[in-house]
């Protein structure tokens, strides 16, 4: 029997992420029949693959010639959180930009996804449907096709994304807020609630209601409460992280093809989680299992 006890680093991932991640060369229809056989349990009970993991949860796989194959092989480069026909869902690790720049080569998001689609056979190109900046960390759709683009394109114009941000910032904000200012001449709005407040920072959940560039960073901003790791806008630099403590952490959305109310969570990197610990001490496990109920 193969046991897995869910960590901060898996907190919030579905367990079909969990198995993607765990047996990267299992076909789909595989992990479909660990779960309905029973020889995957959560908590000692059978789980659907869309079930939510929780901090301290334990993962029992019963263990067989075929998963002790699947469990040596190769783990993607990408933390896939979500894949259908249609698109691929990716957790973007902070300091992994989207594409590659005109003048410099280096890794990104779109050619990492594009590589991972050509090692299984696939071909085609991946169009991102939401962009994160660089620094920022978390849920980020690539569409499979100009096809799924347009669909896609057309579902954020007329419904739009509800989307969850994670961040630490700067200072004591009001333990609720909204914060309403124009950004390049266009209406702009976020709403925040502080979860936990540290001595000079805040830990805090965040709720665009537009979405404007860099628009929860300027906010913050001008609130005087800078997000921590965010230079460009009054937030200083963090030695040991790659970008800035700002996560996309969910993201709800009715699935243009098939009508499914899709809510998607992307766990918190690992060096986020490093600076909470930092922050909150032994605050920090009771921090995290409040997230899925947000």
């Amino acid at each position: 029997m193969f046991t897995y006890r869910i960590t901060e680093n898996d907190h919030c991932r579905r367990v079909e992420n969990l198995l993607y991640n765990l047996l990267p060369a299992a076909p789909h229809g595989y992990l479909k029949q660990l779960a309905k056989t029973g020889s995957l349990q959560v908590n000692g009970t059978p789980p659907t693959l869309d079930l939510l993991l929780r901090l301290d949860d334990t993962v029992t796989l019963k263990e067989s010639s075929r998963t002790r194959q699947f469990l040596t092989g190769a783990r993607p480069g990408l933390d896939i959180i979500y894949e259908d026909q249609w698109l691929m869902i990716i957790n973007k690790e902070p300091g992994l930009p989207m594409h590659r720049a005109a003048e410099v080569d280096e890794q990104n998001l779109v050619d990492l996804g594009m590589k991972l689609v050509a090692e299984r056979g696939g071909e085609g190109k991946l169009r991102p449907i939401n962009r994160l900046d660089r620094g920022t960390s978390g849920v980020v759709m690539l569409a499979k096709s100009s096809a799924s683009a347009a669909m896609f394109g057309q579902m954020l114009q007329e419904e739009g994304l509800d989307k969850l941000y994670l961040a630490v910032v700067a200072g004591k904000p009001v333990p609720t807020g909204s914060i309403s200012a124009a950004l390049e001449g266009k209406e702009a709005e976020t709403r925040f609630r502080v979860l936990f407040q540290g001595k000079g920072f805040a830990f805090v959940a965040v709720w665009p209601v537009t979405g404007r560039m860099h628009q929860i960073r300027q906010h913050f901003k001008i609130i005087g409460h800078p997000i921590r790791g965010d230079k460009r806008y009054g937030g200083g630099t963090l030695p040991d992280y790659p970008g800035h403590l700002l996560h996309s952490f969910r993201t709800t959305f009715i699935h243009p093809s098939t009508g499914t109310r899709l809510t998607l969570h992307a766990p918190l990197p690992s060096g986020f989680i490093s600076q909470l610990r930092l922050m909150a001490g032994d605050m920090l496990p009771p921090l995290l299992r409040e997230l899925p109920d947000l």
